[in-house]
């Protein structure tokens, strides 16, 4: 029989496998056996840990050695872990949050023991913000703490560049990764674990991973317990199947039930299940005034219906525009676009000083004329006679002064 392999390997490869099932869909059968699988791991490491004594409430955090401190990070971890667990109905979810909260509060009572964190940090942390009336405050509250944990990664990340650990450009990482990266490798000899041991970097990015962790920790506290009241209220209303069934027999009696009113009779309901209404009707003198108020069997959707176009090339092309810009980008340049308009009229060309020092039409008549001997001129001294006739002609028909007579004394 194989020996077991190492904590540090164990704690690895459960790292590994939550992290890669985080960022797929839990609805996945694949996540759901990366999620069991990391599970197991993690109870192992637990039990193991629990078995060799790493942590005694004995104890300070000075006795701790550096790459023990990681190993308080695996309730953490194991509540991580729970959250992809997929679910069937609402009592296993609030089981599997219970869960999660067991796990986390456990980290966090382990972080407070050992006083990782300090008096400042519990307070500020402990603290739900939506339980505080004043938005003043409340918003002051929340701003301090993601101030807070935005200076804890700043740190992490700052430390972890000095040491060359960052990751590839335009990876992600996320805190289950963060852990991982503080993991010996499998190749590790005994004196390089003795030097990393005694190494102030990695011991000071330990701890401030255990903060930032206590931060998330407590975040996610304050969400479950939010979330479980929802989840107890929903558990303990009845059967949709009930109500639905409740409704119908509404709606059947209101559809058949009839009214007299004024000498009249109405029947309070329509035949059309798509349209079906019911009529409250209030007597004021000889009139009778009907409202019509649509009903909870109206309301609700009466046929199947689809979100997307069933397609995937539909699907993949709406899901491409999820995070496109909320603005119409535009579609040509600005060169294409004076192209165009000016194709079309909109500019007037010229004036300036080159059409300054330009002739005018009947300057350069008057100059063609002159070119005695040619052709052309002969031909452009006729132009400018018949030009200066028809003016003459007008000027004499036209005489200055005989247009507008209005407004005269």
């Amino acid at each position: 029989m194989s020996p077991p392999p190492p904590i540090s390997v164990l704690f690895s490869q459960a790292l590994k496998a939550a992290a890669t099932a985080s960022n797929q869909s839990p609805f996945e059968d694949s996540t759901q056996e990366l999620v069991k699988s990391s599970l197991a791991d993690l109870t192992t490491l637990a039990t193991r840990i629990v078995g060799l004594s790493l942590f005694s409430p004995n104890e300070t955090l000075e006795d701790i050695s550096t790459r023990d401190l990681v190993y308080l990070l695996v309730p953490y971890a194991i509540a991580e872990a729970f959250n992809r667990v997929r679910v069937q109905d609402p009592l296993e979810d609030i089981a599997k949050v219970k869960q999660s909260q067991r796990h986390l509060a456990k980290f966090i009572s382990s972080l407070e023991e050992y006083e990782i964190v300090s008096d400042a940090e519990r307070t500020l942390h402990a603290r739900d913000p939506g339980t505080i009336k004043d938005p003043a405050s409340r918003r002051e509250l929340k701003i301090k703490q993601y101030q807070q944990e935005k200076e804890l990664r700043g740190r992490i990340q700052a430390i972890r560049k000095q040491r060359g650990q960052l990751p590839a450009e335009g990876a992600s990482e996320s805190d289950l990764d963060l852990i991982a990266s503080l993991l010996p490798a499998p190749n590790t000899s005994a004196e390089d674990e003795e030097e990393e041991d005694e190494s102030e970097a990695l011991r000071e990015t330990t701890l401030l991973l255990l903060r930032l962790c206590y931060v998330q920790a407590q975040s996610q506290l304050i969400s479950f317990t939010r979330q479980l009241e929802m989840l107890e209220k929903f558990a303990s209303a009845p059967p949709r199947r009930r109500r639905d069934r409740h409704q119908n027999r509404i709606v059947h009696r209101e559809s058949n039930a009839k009214t007299t009113c004024g000498g009249w009779t109405v029947r309070c309901g329509l035949e059309d299940r798509t349209a079906r209404a019911r009529f409250s009707m209030s007597r004021t003198g000889s009139a009778s005034n009907f409202t019509l108020v649509p009903t909870l069997t109206q309301l609700q959707p009466l046929r199947p219906f689809t979100l997307l176009p069933s397609g995937a090339a539909d699907r993949a092309r709406l899901s491409a525009q999820v995070f496109g810009p909320s603005h119409r980008l535009p579609t040509m340049t600005v060169d294409e676009l004076l192209e165009i308009e000016q194709a079309q009229g909109k500019f007037i060309s010229g004036g300036g000083l080159a059409s300054e020092n330009q002739l005018t039409s009947s300057e350069q008549l008057d100059l063609d004329a002159q070119q005695d001997g040619t052709r052309a001129g002969a031909e452009k001294e006729e132009e400018k006679r018949l030009k200066d006739e028809k003016w003459a002609q007008f000027t004499d028909e036209n005489p200055r002064g005989a247009g507008n007579t209005m407004n005269r004394g």
